[in-house]
C-alpha cells in the first residue's frame, strides 16, 4: 500500500528497520528510530498510544525546573496522536491481531515510515501506513501522514488527532480556524498549530471536519478496499525564537498550507541530500560499518542548529531524557569535530552558546575563588552548573556527585574545541568576537587554579579527570595536559590578533584589560605544570601515585554483567587501576603530534588493559589510537564496541536516548583513525590505516571555504583528492610527501614500498 508522493528509500541499506512490536525495547526502540532537525526531536512512538511507550517532543535549549535537580528537558505535547476506530472499535496493538508490524527510519531522507496490518476482534482487516518528518528545510515544521485501506470491509472509520499537554496548562488556541495550543514552560511561551487534510473519494464523507480544542476529528464510510489519506502540517514556535509564538505559529502554519504537502516534504527531502553530500563517510567492504557511520551521521545532523547561537547539544541529543538534557563536555571534544569538517556554520553556533554562557562561566570561577572562566559540567539554557548533587549507585547506594565542582578539564576542553575550528575554518571574525575571550578567560582560570611547588614546578590538585573511578586526584594527566594546551593557544591567539593589528581586537583586548605580562605569564605556566610523563618508560601517570596502586584484572571482568565498579566497590575501586574511560589515551586521540608515537604506543599498550569502557565515550577513541598505531584488528574491535552502543543497545540504557558523544567518536575514529586525518595551518594530512575488509573509504570534508573529497583505496594503496573552491592548500602524508593543491583539481599519491610517492596531479 503506498499513496503517498515517495516511499523508503529504494536502496534497503539506508534503512533501519524493526519488526513487530516489542514492547520490552519500546524505548529503546523509540530513542534510535527519533527524528530530529536541530531544533526539534521527536521519538518514534506509535500514534495511537501505547501503555509501553514513552512519546515525547523536545525543542532544543527549553527546560523546566524540578525542583532540587534542577532543569530537566521540557517535553511537548505529543502532537502524533492519531486515534483510528472502525464501527466502534479503537484500532490499537491489542486487542486484536496483528498481521504486520514494522518502523523504518530512513536515513537518507530524514523520514519515519510505519506499516500496519491490523485484525481486530471482528476479523475486519485494516492496512495503515504513516510518514512522520521533522523538516530540515524549515526547523519550525513537523509532518504527519496516515493512509488507511479497508481491506476487507465495508463501513465507518473515525480519525482523532490530539495535543495533549504533557503536564502544563494549554491556553487560548493558536488559530482562529486551526487545531493547536499554547502553553509556558518556566517563562517560555510554546505554541503548536496544526492543519490536516483529507484525501479520498468525496462521496464517501458522511461527517466532515470537526475542530475542537487541541484536536481534530473526522468519520466516513468506506467500500471495500477504499483507500483515504490524512496528511497533518505542523508547525512550532517558543518566545525564544519571537515575540507572538502563537501568531507566527498561526501565520507560519497557514504558509505552509499554501505550498501544499507534497512540496515540504520534497524541500525536506533536498536538505537531507544536500546534507548527505556534504558529510557522508562511503565504506566499501563493511557493511556493519557504513550502517553505523550512516546511523552517527543521521543522528548529528539532527541533533544541531547552526541558525541558534543559545543552544547546544544535550548528551542524549534530542532522542531521549537521560542527563536530563544537560550539555557536557560530550559536545566539545566528541561531537564538534563532526561539525567543523561538514558543516562549519553548526560548529561556530555551537561555540557562541559557550559564548552566550561565559557569564555563567565566571560567576562559577568567582564563586570558587579562582579568576577568569570555569565552564559548568553539566548546563542547560543559563550556562549555569546544574550537576546533580547526589546520584543512586548500581549498588543502591546515595553517592555525593562532585564532577560539578572538580571536574574542571570542561573549562580546557572548550578552549581546545575553539583552536580546533579557528584552525579549521580561518573564521577571524569569530576569534576576535568571541573565540579569544574565551581562551583569554579559560586560561586566566588555570592561572589561579595551579599552584606552584617550591620545585619551580606547577600542580593542578584535588581535580576529576576523565576517568571519574579516581576522585580528587592530584595532577591528572589529562587535566594538565589540556590545560596546558589551554594556556599555550590562549598567548599564541592573543599575539596573533596583536600582530593583526585589527581594529575590533584592540578593543577587545582594552576591555579585557590584557597586558604582555599576563601573556607571557601563561607560557611560563604551561612550561612549569606537571605532565606526568617519564622518559625513561616513555609512560605518562595518570595522576600521581597511581603507579602504586593495585593491579586487578580489568579485561578478565569486561563481560560481566556486573560492572566492575559494583564488583570492586568504592574503597577498592579507587585503590585500584581500573579505569573508566579514556584519561591518558584520549590525549593521544587529542594531543597526537605533542609526542612521538613511541609514547602513544606505549601508553596505549599500558592503559588498554586496565581499562573498563564505564563510559560510551571511551570505545570510539580506543578505535581512533589502535588505527594510528597500526593495531587494525583491535582498532575494529573497538570500532564494533563503539557502533553496537546504540545499535545494539549493549550498554543497556539507549531507552534514554541515543549516545551522542559516542557517535562523534565513530566518526572520529573513520575520519581521524582510520583515514589518518590532520587538520593542520596550511591544509590537511593523511595517514590512513583503513580497518580489515575496508576496501575503500570515501568522505568529504570542509578546510577554510575548500571542499574536499578524499577517496582512499586498500589494494593497491592510493588517495586521491578533489579540490573544489577557495585558493591553493597543502595536501600531504603524514610524514611523507606533500603538495600545492589547487582549486578545480584532482591530485593522487599512490602507496609503494617505501611509504607513498609524491602527488600527481590529474587535472579536471
Amino acid at each position: 500500500m503506498n499513496d503517498f508522493s515517495l516511499s523508503p528509500y529504494a536502496d534497503t541499506e539506508w534503512l533501519l528497520i524493526e519488526e513487530g512490536a516489542d514492547s520490552a525495547r519500546e524505548h529503546e526502540i523509540e530513542s534510535i528510530l527519533t527524528i530530529g532537525n536541530g531544533y526539534l526531536g521527536i521519538r518514534a512512538s506509535i500514534a495511537e498510544g501505547s501503555r509501553f511507550s514513552h512519546a515525547a517532543t523536545f525543542a532544543a535549549g527549553l527546560y523546566v525546573k524540578d525542583g532540587a535537580l534542577g532543569p530537566r528537558f521540557a517535553v511537548l505535547p505529543d502532537w502524533l496522536q492519531v486515534e483510528v476506530t472502525i464501527e466502534d472499535q479503537r484500532l490499537s496493538l491489542e486487542p486484536g491481531r496483528t498481521l504486520e508490524h514494522r518502523r523504518l527510519l530512513d536515513l537518507r531522507q530524514g523520514i519515519l515510515w510505519r506499516d500496519w496490518r491490523q485484525q481486530d476482534p471482528s476479523g475486519r482487516i485494516t492496512g495503515l501506513r504513516f510518514l512522520q518528518l521533522a523538516s530540515l528545510a524549515d526547523r519550525h515544521l513537523l509532518v504527519q501522514s496516515l493512509a488507511i485501506t479497508a481491506e476487507n470491509y465495508a463501513g465507518k472509520i473515525s480519525l482523532a488527532t490530539r495535543l495533549t499537554p504533557f503536564h502544563l496548562s494549554p491556553a487560548d488556541k493558536a488559530g482562529a480556524d486551526r487545531a493547536g495550543t499554547l502553553m509556558r514552560v518556566s517563562q517560555t511561551e510554546v505554541a503548536i498549530a496544526s492543519a490536516s487534510e483529507l484525501h479520498g473519494p468525496s462521496s464517501t464523507m458522511r461527517q466532515g471536519n470537526t475542530t475542537k480544542p487541541n484536536g481534530e476529528q473526522w468519520s466516513w464510510e468506506v467500500s471495500l478496499g477504499e483507500r483515504l489519506r490524512l496528511d497533518r502540517i505542523v508547525t512550532v514556535f517558543t518566545s525564544r525564537d519571537v515575540v507572538r509564538p502563537a501568531r507566527v505559529a498561526s501565520d507560519h502554519l497557514e504558509s505552509m498550507c499554501a505550498r501544499g504537502f507534497s512540496a515540504l516534504v520534497q524541500a525536506h527531502v533536498d536538505a537531507w541530500r544536500r546534507r548527505w553530500e556534504a558529510a557522508e563517510i562511503q565504506i566499501v567492504g563493511d557493511d556493519k560499518a557504513q550502517r553505523a557511520l550512516r546511523f552517527a551521521t543521521y543522528h548529528l545532523v539532527g541533533a544541531a542548529n547552526p541558525v541558534d547561537e543559545h543552544v547546544s547539544i544535550g548528551a542524549r541529543g534530542l532522542t531521549g531524557e537521560a542527563y536530563r538534557g544537560h550539555v557536557f563536555w560530550d559536545t566539545e571534544i566528541y561531537m564538534l569535530p563532526f561539525y567543523v569538517l561538514t558543516d562549519p556554520p553548526a560548529a561556530r553556533s555551537l561555540l557562541m552558546y559557550r559564548y552566550n554562557t561565559l557569564e555563567a562561566a565566571r560567576r562559577k570561577a568567582k564563586a570558587y575563588g579562582y579568576n577568569g572562566a570555569l565552564y559548568a559540567w553539566e548546563s542547560a539554557d543559563t550556562g549555569d552548573d546544574v550537576t546533580p548533587q547526589t546520584s543512586v549507585a548500581p549498588d543502591g547506594r546515595l553517592v555525593a556527585i562532585r564532577t560539578g565542582e572538580r571536574e574542571q578539564h570542561i573549562s580546557a576542553d572548550i578552549a581546545y574545541a575553539v583552536w580546533q575550528y579557528w584552525r579549521a575554518t580561518g573564521d577571524d571574525a569569530f576569534m576576535v568576537a568571541a573565540g579569544a575571550e574565551i581562551l583569554v578567560e579559560t586560561a586566566r582560570f588555570w592561572a589561579s587554579r595551579a599552584e606552584f611547588d617550591h620545585d619551580g614546578r606547577a600542580h593542578i590538585r584535588q581535580v576529576i579527570g576523565p576517568d571519574e573511578y579516581h576522585e580528587l586526584v592530584d595532577d591528572n594527566a589529562y587535566t594538565n595536559a589540556i590545560a596546558k594546551f589551554n594556556l599555550e593557544r590562549a598567548a599564541d591567539t592573543v599575539a596573533t590578533l596583536e600582530r593583526q593589528q585589527n581594529g575590533d581586537w584592540q578593543l577587545v583586548s582594552r576591555r579585557l584589560g590584557l597586558t604582555k605580562k599576563e601573556r607571557f605569564s601563561w607560557q611560563g605556566l604551561a612550561a612549569a605544570l606537571i605532565t606526568g610523563f617519564d622518559p625513561a618508560t616513555n609512560l605518562i601517570e595518570q595522576f600521581s601515585g597511581f603507579f602504586q596502586l593495585e593491579e586487578v584484572d580489568v579485561a578478565a571482568q569486561r563481560g560481566s554483567v556486573i560492572p566492575i565498579d559494583v564488583q570492586l566497590g568504592p574503597e577498592r575501586l579507587r585503590q585500584s587501576k581500573a579505569i573508566k574511560q579514556a584519561d591518558v589515551v584520549a590525549l593521544s586521540a587529542l594531543l597526537w603530534e605533542q609526542w612521538p608515537a613511541a609514547v602513544h604506543e606505549a601508553n596505549f599498550r599500558y592503559y588498554e588493559p586496565r581499562t573498563a569502557h564505564g563510559s560510551s565515550l571511551s570505545p570510539g577513541f580506543y578505535a581512533l589510537v589502535a588505527a594510528r598505531l597500526g593495531d587494525l584488528a583491535l582498532a575494529q574491535t573497538y570500532f564494533r564496541q563503539a557502533a553496537e552502543i546504540d545499535l545494539s543497545d549493549n550498554m543497556g540504557n539507549a531507552s534514554g536516548g541515543v549516545h551522542m558523544g559516542a557517535l562523534g567518536g565513530l566518526w572520529q575514529a573513520a575520519v581521524f583513525g582510520a583515514a589518518g586525518l590532520r587538520v593542520q595551518e596550511n591544509g590537511i594530512a593523511l595517514d590512513p590505516h583503513l580497518l580489515p575488509g575496508w576496501v575503500a573509504m570515501v568522505f568529504p570534508l570542509q578546510w577554510r571555504g575548500r571542499l574536499l573529497h578524499v577517496h582512499i583505496d586498500a589494494e593497491p594503496r592510493q588517495i586521491e583528492i578533489a579540490v573544489e573552491g577557495g585558493g591553493n592548500l597543502n595536501l600531504a602524508i603524514f610524514e611523507g610527501p606533500s603538495c600545492l593543491a589547487h582549486a578545480g583539481r584532482r591530485y593522487v599519491s599512490r602507496g609503494e614500498q617505501s611509504g607513498w610517492g609524491q602527488w600527481q596531479e590529474l587535472g579536471q
